[in-house]
């Protein structure tokens, strides 16, 4: 995670230094031509600020995801990182333009928050409701249209595809069929 957040501020320094050409690399609400750009967008920002608002919770849920499994993690990311820029791409207001990892840190919140309910698993349910105590007010605020000239589309679309990720990549009840408890 250290080397994800370390590249976000390196495409941002690149960024600066070529005038914020790379600004452009966004998705443009329902541009087909901005369809490939989708996977880009989540790795770039419009300035440091933006890119520093993003790096703590990306480390932290990001962490806290990839304890699952690497390879789990970066299924969890690319189905993020798509959906997420699609549903953006698609309920965003005409001639905007959104770029940002914020979509990636809201949907490894919302995997993060539930993956433990769907798994059954103690210690998940434990960091997942402690994950959403402390920043779930931020979240909340995050998927409301307050703020002008940020993406609660991109907020929203993020979450909702962090719960349907965690429940998609559930791992099956290895128990048999004996052992488990009645529904």
């Amino acid at each position: 995670m250290l080397g994800w957040v370390a590249l976000l501020w390196l495409i941002e320094a690149v960024d600066f230094a070529t005038g914020h050409a790379l600004d452009a690399y966004g998705i443009e609400a329902r541009d087909p031509g901005s369809l490939p750009r989708v996977p880009l967008a989540a790795f770039l920002h419009f300035g440091f600020d933006h890119v520093a608002s993003n790096s703590v919770p990306l480390l932290v849920f990001g962490f806290v995801a990839a304890l699952g499994g690497i390879r789990r993690f970066l299924a969890v990311c690319a189905l993020i990182i798509a959906a997420d820029g699609l549903g953006t791409w698609l309920i965003s207001p005409p001639d905007t333009l959104t770029a940002g990892a914020s979509g990636v840190v809201f949907g490894l919140f919302g995997y993060v928050v539930v993956r433990g309910f769907v798994e059954r698993k103690a210690l998940g349910i434990v960091v997942g409701l402690a994950i959403g105590l402390y920043w779930g007010a931020t979240v909340f605020a995050g998927i409301l249209p307050l703020t002008p000239g940020v993406s609660w589309q991109g907020h929203l679309c993020g979450l909702v595809t962090g719960v349907v990720t965690a429940l998609f990549f559930r791992r099956p009840d290895r128990r048999p069929a004996l052992a488990r408890p009645p529904l």
